[in-house]
């Protein structure tokens, strides 16, 4: 049995990370690990796959990260791709819409998809199996959890067999959500708030003729407020807010849920898989990192659905703190530059969550005469052009940027500190347009129109990509080879990206965020900082 499908102990005593928990966040953050030859063990407490679906929603920025970690193929056929989200009133006229066909934020994917949660997880675990560096134990809690200067001394249990047993890591990751059992054990505890509202979800699946509400919709009925959506692989989403004096066993019977949800889809014609009642929190954890031990996704913070950036932010956390363990745990950076994990991470998530809040407003008014307030103040500020535009073009959400961190000069500054397109461009001999982050490994890179024959040393397996115009015939670029690969610049982005930065070339972090711009003759000095970011950052190592 390959080793990460084996869900028995085997005989691993010491990795270098555990990863509590299987779910989206902990199946990626060991995918990312074992692309860098990090010695991974993954244990989750359930003996199969959830099988429940529970997230099902992503951004162009996850796929992005999916498609970084090697998986994006295992996981797009199996997406829905909305083309709009209408916003509607109790009587059904709508008063705004996010154009999602509209929208390209430059990253290379669509702005919004839906998947299906068990085939998500699926694709995840199976991808695991690339790595025979990375195992998987099924059946496995956490017990107990200590630290020294060292490492971290784990006692884990098969609860099927009732059998303890130690684990040495040096570092511990908790992805095992909202009740994180890390957490827990690391005594981290969480500030913040939840909300008193119970709602229903429903998943289902339905045939294409019996769907009656086509789009995306949120609607603001304030008796009754709703989410509802077509998703992937003929499914059917529908959520909806209890009313005062209702209760789980009321909502859940079969009459009911066929109630609430035939003005969207035919009740006879639509199967049920969850029917769950739960409320939403937003919750952050005090701290994400307590000496060796790091909290991920739920463990670390919660936030309302409503710009359904749940997940999303967890998968940010992994791709953000993975290639940081795999720089420290190789002995090319100091263990300081693991703080900057939740220095740039927390400010964008506490962003998100805010901007999610500010959503719930609009969508929970809670009264009749609130809810005519919000239409017509937002159908009338729409009539301006800029504003409309604002709404449409789904420009409220938090762009992909760190205030501070590990960047040329520690802070955000034009460029730097952002994230950099995806553009499509075409490599020698093959005129078929590609993503270009397939072609700048798993390290860092350099990008530019021209750039030395022998560019400065990066950490990691670095990799440097010449582009050229566009309209320059494939054929002729000069060979390539695994330091260096020569692109046509398709559309132009890069070339006028780097223009409007008064760059000559951009130096990516493996999480494909701008360290640095500069000129031709800038890399020494731009190489010279990150060497001594990564090295000499601060003095502290982690501690127990």
């Amino acid at each position: 049995m390959n080793p990460a499908q084996s869900s028995s102990p085997g005989e691993v005593q010491e990795v270098d990370v555990v990863i509590v928990g299987c779910g989206p966040v902990g199946a990626l953050a060991a995918n990312l690990l074992g692309m860098r030859g990090v010695r991974t063990l993954v244990v989750e407490r359930s003996t199969a796959p959830h099988g429940q679906p529970r997230a099902f929603s992503c951004d162009d920025e996850a796929l992005r990260i999916y498609q970084q970690a090697g998986l994006l193929d295992r996981i797009v056929g199996d997406l829905h791709q909305p083309v709009r989200a209408d916003y509607v009133n109790a009587a059904g006229r709508r008063f705004a819409t996010i154009a999602f066909d509209e929208v390209d934020f430059g990253f290379g994917h669509a702005p919004l998809n839906f998947f299906d949660q068990p085939l998500l997880e699926q694709a995840l675990r199976t991808g695991l199996e690339r790595f025979d560096h990375v195992t998987l134990r099924l059946g496995t809690e956490l017990v107990d959890l200590r630290q020294d200067e060292g490492g971290a001394d784990l006692v884990l249990r098969d609860v099927v067999a009732d059998r303890s047993y130690p684990v040495r890591a040096r570092f511990v990751l908790g992805c095992d959500g909202a009740r994180s059992t890390t957490r827990t054990a690391v005594r981290i505890p969480l500030a913040g708030a939840s909300y008193a509202e119970p709602w229903l979800a429903v998943s289902g699946d339905v045939a294409s003729d019996g769907i009656r509400a086509p789009h995306t919709t949120f609607v603001c009925d304030w008796r009754r407020p709703a989410f509802v959506s077509p998703g992937s692989r003929g499914s059917y989403r529908a959520e909806f807010m209890l009313q005062p004096g209702e209760t789980e066993d009321d909502m859940r019977q079969p009459a009911k849920i066929a109630e609430l949800v035939s003005p969207y889809v035919d009740p006879d014609r639509f199967t049920v898989t969850r029917a769950v009642v739960y409320t939403f929190h937003h919750l952050i954890a005090t701290r994400w990192r307590e000496g060796r031990v790091f909290l991920l996704g739920d463990a670390a913070h919660q936030m309302p659905p409503f710009l359904g950036q749940g997940l999303c932010s967890g998968l940010r956390d992994a791709a953000n703190l993975t290639w940081k363990l795999a720089l420290v745990l190789a002995g090319e950076a100091d263990p300081a530059l693991l703080d900057t994990y939740e220095t740039e991470r927390r400010p964008h998530t506490a962003a998100m969550a805010e901007t999610s809040v500010r959503l719930g407003r609009v969508f929970l008014a809670s009264s009749r005469r609130a809810a005519w307030v919000r239409d017509s103040v937002l159908r009338a500020v729409q009539t301006v052009p800029r504003v409309r535009r604002f709404v449409r073009h789904f420009e409220f959400k938090p762009l992909p940027a760190y205030a501070r961190g590990l960047f040329a000069g520690g802070r955000r500054d034009g460029a730097v500190g952002t994230m950099f397109p995806q553009p499509r461009v075409a490599v020698g001999g093959d005129p078929t347009p590609r993503l270009l982050d397939d072609l700048l490994g798993d390290g860092f890179a350099l990008v530019g129109r021209t750039l030395p024959a022998e560019p400065p040393r990066l950490p990691g397996p670095a990799r440097s990509v010449v582009t050229h115009p566009a309209g320059t015939d494939p054929a002729r670029l000069p060979a390539g080879d695994d330091a260096r690969v020569h692109v046509v610049d398709l559309d132009g982005t890069v070339d006028a990206w780097l223009r409007r930065h008064r760059a000559d070339v951009v130096v990516l972090r493996p999480d494909r965020f701008v360290f640095a711009v500069a000129g031709s003759d800038g890399l020494d000095e731009v190489t010279r900082t990150l060497a001594v970011d990564l090295g000499a950052t601060a003095s502290r190592q982690p501690t127990g």
